[in-house]
């Protein structure tokens, strides 16, 4: 019987939207996927939600990805409000499975920077019955260690649990140690697909 649902953060509760962000900030689209390939899509993203570098370390490495955007990289990532924003129905679907008698908890990859500049967009935190954020553990997905601490800190039962993530090898991960997983597309589909394991 399922009693834990364990949710990912970046989009399922909260739309990691840093393309947005940097519209906002009036650069272009080729600018902005030049950024990306320096950045968000590299491996160094993870070592940013990993927590063992500095954002000075990390500003730097990115630059060395691609010198001549320097200044368009320091626009982006200085100050990085906006690159989270919480989904609407987020605070009411954690109350709403605590109030059905569910523990509900998170486990995500997510900087200390991100925590910090864009608070505004965990306010479903409070609700939740605890969780990790990678950065502090110095862990991130899809490693094994942050799925076994989340179960140990908690003392969770894997077989007693779903995870409910956007990304299928961060699911795999949790289905390897025994936790149930939902591949996340959207909240509809994410209800049925608890439906199917019983959560009402």
């Amino acid at each position: 019987m399922i009693r834990h649902i364990i949710f990912d953060i970046g989009n399922v509760l909260a739309d990691f939207c840093w393309k947005e962000m940097l519209r906002d900030r009036g650069l272009e689209e080729d600018m902005i996927d030049r950024i990306g390939r320096a950045s968000v899509d590299t491996p160094l993203w993870y070592e940013f939600d990993r927590g063992v570098w500095t954002a000075e370390e990390l500003m730097q490495a990115f630059i060395e990805k691609d010198p001549e955007i320097e200044a368009q990289l320091h626009l982006a990532f200085d100050d990085v409000h906006g690159m989270v924003k919480i989904r609407d129905y987020a605070i009411d679907w954690v109350k709403e499975l605590k109030d059905k008698g569910y523990h509900v908890w998170y486990l995500s990859n997510f900087s200390r920077k991100a925590e910090v500049e864009c608070a505004d967009s965990l306010a479903f935190l409070p609700y939740m019955d605890g969780g990790i954020l990678s950065y502090r553990e110095k862990l991130v997905k899809p490693d094994p260690a942050i799925y076994r601490l989340l179960l140990e800190r908690y003392a969770l039962t894997p077989e007693e649990c779903v995870f409910i993530d956007d990304t299928a090898k961060n699911i795999d991960a949790a289905r390897a140690l025994g936790i149930r997983g939902i591949v996340f597309t959207g909240k509809t589909q994410a209800q049925a697909a608890l439906r199917a394991l019983g959560v009402a």
